[in-house]
């Protein structure tokens, strides 16, 4: 995958010897003392990842190399050997997409890219990691999560890049080096990180009139917006009418990272439906009809008195004690239309 504005982006273990003084018993016979036996003390094992920062970098690398031969040629099992989870979705809709792109954006899909300005954050006893970086080429912070997969391999999982206003916060690494990973379903201020799809859906479902309310506002949540109110306004707005249902991820998995300043960071998949259909005066008359766009004929060209896309999305989320959930980024692909 390649992110493009069309597409939607050790500490060292101190031990510390506790001295015990035991008191020797003397026989009432008056024989030699008892020797004190002082306990030795074992260090704790230092905690562990699911890599070291040097393998983490070798499968980044690796990912990097196999993506730019598969972007190429929009091979998708070959990008299946090191991409997975709701990236690799986008991803192989973005290549049977291809062919309706412009010139100029498939020449810049096609070319390589590397991730600079790495910071790995790997959690202690998870089998997942996450790295935050900047491709080549863009300004634009990532976060990158990589996760063993059924075969046993690490495979990058989601791609979510930032909007330059909203940096990515910075994650707790005081375990020895280690991140500190959190569960999915802890709230953290007003909402839970498996809570927060369905508030953001909800922006598109009703404008925010439900949980959507419960998001700070920024520049995702005002694309949300902005997209719901444009329903009444956009082109077929006489002859169809248009709205939004939030439907199940592909892949469900959330991964939550601990701040450093507290609170959590959390990237989620989201997904909804966008309904396309004429109002019942068309749909009677028999040959009115909407016909799909050059994207949604790749799925399916006939026109027809409804069109379904189905998206599929990532996000990327700030929890924080005392504010409102922050979506940081998202994006979605259109992997099927109907």
């Amino acid at each position: 995958m390649r992110h493009t504005p069309a597409s939607r982006r050790l500490h060292q273990l101190s031990v510390f010897a506790v001295g015990v003084t035991m008191a020797a018993t003397l026989a009432a016979c008056g024989s030699d003392p008892v020797k004190a036996e002082v306990p030795t003390t074992t260090p704790s094992p230092t905690p562990t990842g699911a890599v070291t920062r040097t393998e983490a970098a070798r499968i980044l690398d690796r990912y990097e190399e196999i993506n730019a031969q598969a972007n190429k040629i929009q091979n998708a099992e070959l990008l299946g050997t090191v991409e997975g989870g709701q990236l690799y979705e986008q991803s192989k809709a973005d290549y049977r997409l291809f062919p309706t792109w412009p010139k100029k954006g498939q020449a810049y899909y096609k070319q390589p890219f590397t991730y600079r300005d790495r910071s790995y954050y790997i959690p202690q006893g998870q089998s997942w990691f996450a790295v935050k970086a900047t491709a080549s080429g863009s300004k634009d912070q990532a976060l990158l999560v990589f996760d063993k997969t059924a075969d046993r391999h690490f495979k990058m999982v989601a791609a979510v890049y930032t909007d330059p206003k909203s940096p990515i916060p910075a994650v707790d690494t005081s375990n020895h080096g280690l991140a500190s990973a959190a569960s999915p379903s802890a709230r953290v201020g007003t909402l839970a990180p498996d809570q927060i799809a369905g508030a953001y859906e909800d922006l598109y479902e009703t404008g925010g009139k439900n949980t959507g309310a419960q998001l700070a506002s920024t520049a995702a949540t005002r694309t949300a917006l902005n997209t719901y109110r444009e329903r009444t306004t956009y082109k077929n707005a006489k002859y169809a009418t248009l709205h939004w249902e939030a439907t199940q991820p592909t892949h469900p998995k959330i991964y939550v990272l601990r701040l450093r300043a507290g609170g959590t960071l959390a990237v989620f998949p989201t997904a909804h439906n966008r309904m396309e259909q004429l109002k019942d005066g068309y749909i009677y008359t028999g040959y009115v009809k909407i016909t799909p766009g050059s994207q949604q004929a790749v799925y399916n060209k006939t026109p027809r008195v409804a069109i379904l896309d189905e998206l599929q999305g990532q996000a990327l989320a700030q929890f924080t004690p005392a504010g409102e959930p922050k979506v940081l980024g998202v994006e979605y692909q259109m992997v099927d239309s109907r």
